[in-house]
C-alpha cells in the first residue's frame, strides 16, 4: 500500500518549475552528446537556423542536432511522461503498488503487432502503426474476458491481463520461429528491447497527438485518482462513477503505453520505478505526484537515450540500459519505504 507522507510538502509549482528547467539542461546536454560531440554554441546555431530558415554554418552538425537528435530527444521526453503517467495511474486505481504499464498486455500486444510487420517486409511507418493496433486490441481482448465470465471486478482485469500477456508472448516465440533468422529474427529481438535509432520527426508528430491528448485527460482527472484509490463502496459513496472513470483511466493510460511502445519498442521499469521515485519527492497524493512523474519520467527516458547511443559504437537497447539502472534503483526504493513504514 502507499504509505502517507507527513512531511511538510513542497509545493507543486515550485518542483515542476525546477523539473521542468531540468529537463532542459538534460535536453540541453543531450544534443551537444554522442559519439559526435558538439559545443553549446554549434547547437544553438542549428536551432536558430532551424527557426530562422537561414543557412546553416556548419551543414553536419545542423543534421546531427535537427534530423537526428532533435526527433529522439523529443520522443524520449513522450515515450518517459507516457510510460511513467501509464504506471502511476495503473498502481494508484489497481491499489498495487508493483502494478506497470505491461499489467493489461499491451505492451506484448503491441510487440506481435510489430513483429508481424516486421515478418511482412513492412516499413518503419506500418510497424510502429501495427503496434499501436495490436497494442489496442490486446486491451479489447483483455475488457472481453471480464465480460465473457460475467465478472467485472479489479482482480478479474488484471487476471485477463496477465491471461492475454502470456497469449501474446506465445505469439511472439511463434513468430520468432518463424522469422528469417538472418535478418528478421534480430529485428524483431532489438524492438522488444527497445530503441529510438528509427525516430523520425514524422513519426514524432504522428503519435504525439496520441500521448498529449490522454496525458491532459490523466493530468485534469488526478485528483479523482485519490478517491479511485479507496474501496468502490467508499468510491462511490463519495459521488465517484467508480466503472466509468476507471474505464476512462485504464484506457488513457493504455492509450499512452501503446503509443509509447509502438515508437520506441517495449522498454521495462521506467513505468514501475520512475513513480516511486515521484512519490519520494511529491508524496502519494495523485494531484502532485502525476505531474512529477511526468517530468521525471521524461528527463529519465532522454539521460537512458543519450547513454543508450554514447556509451559503445553500436546502439545498446534501451531496455538492458532501463533494467541495469532500474533494479538496484527499484531495490532502494523498496529499502528506504520499508525503514519508512
Amino acid at each position: 500500500m502507499l504509505h502517507p507522507d507527513t512531511r511538510r510538502p513542497t509545493p507543486l509549482a515550485v518542483m515542476v518549475t525546477v523539473l521542468t528547467l531540468l529537463l532542459i539542461v538534460i535536453a540541453v546536454l543531450a544534443l551537444c552528446s554522442g559519439r559526435y560531440l558538439l559545443s553549446p554554441v554549434e547547437v544553438a546555431q542549428a536551432l536558430a537556423s532551424a527557426v530562422t530558415g537561414t543557412p546553416p554554418p556548419d551543414p553536419s552538425s545542423f543534421n546531427v542536432v535537427i534530423n537526428l537528435r532533435l526527433p529522439r530527444i523529443a520522443a524520449a521526453i513522450l515515450i518517459g511522461a507516457a510510460l511513467t503517467l501509464a504506471g502511476a495511474s495503473y498502481q494508484s486505481i489497481f491499489r498495487n503498488p508493483l502494478a506497470a504499464p505491461d499489467l493489461l498486455g499491451v505492451t506484448h500486444g503491441a510487440c506481435v503487432g510489430a513483429s508481424i510487420a516486421i515478418i511482412l517486409g513492412l516499413g518503419t511507418v506500418w510497424v510502429q502503426s501495427l503496434a499501436f493496433l495490436a497494442g489496442f486490441g490486446a486491451l479489447a481482448l483483455v475488457a472481453w474476458i471480464p465480460r465473457l465470465i460475467r465478472r467485472s471486478s479489479t482482480v478479474t482485469l488484471v487476471l485477463a491481463g496477465i491471461i492475454v500477456g502470456g497469449l501474446m508472448q506465445a505469439v511472439i516465440g511463434l513468430l520468432k520461429y518463424v522469422a528469417d533468422p538472418e535478418t528478421q529474427l534480430a529485428d524483431i529481438v532489438f524492438w522488444q528491447l527497445g530503441s529510438l535509432a528509427k525516430v523520425t520527426a514524422s513519426s514524432v508528430t504522428a503519435m504525439a497527438p496520441l500521448i498529449l491528448v490522454p496525458t491532459l485527460v490523466l493530468v485534469l482527472l488526478r485528483w479523482r485518482l485519490n478517491l479511485l484509490t479507496l474501496e468502490d463502496a467508499e468510491s462511490a459513496a463519495l459521488g465517484v462513477n467508480v466503472r466509468f472513470e476507471r474505464g476512462v483511466v485504464v484506457v488513457c493510460a493504455t492509450l499512452l503505453t501503446a503509443a509509447a511502445v509502438s515508437l520506441s519498442g517495449s522498454i521495462g521499469w521506467i513505468g514501475l520505478v520512475v513513480p516511486h521515485a515521484a512519490r519520494l519527492l511529491a508524496g502519494s497524493d495523485n494531484a502532485r505526484t502525476l505531474p512529477v512523474a511526468a517530468l521525471l519520467g521524461g528527463a529519465f527516458m532522454v539521460v537512458i537515450d543519450t547513454l543508450a547511443r554514447s556509451l559503445s559504437p553500436g546502439e545498446i537497447p534501451l531496455g538492458i540500459l532501463t533494467g541495469l539502472i532500474g533494479t538496484p534503483f527499484f531495490v532502494i526504493i523498496l529499502a528506504r519505504r520499508g525503514a519508512e513504514a
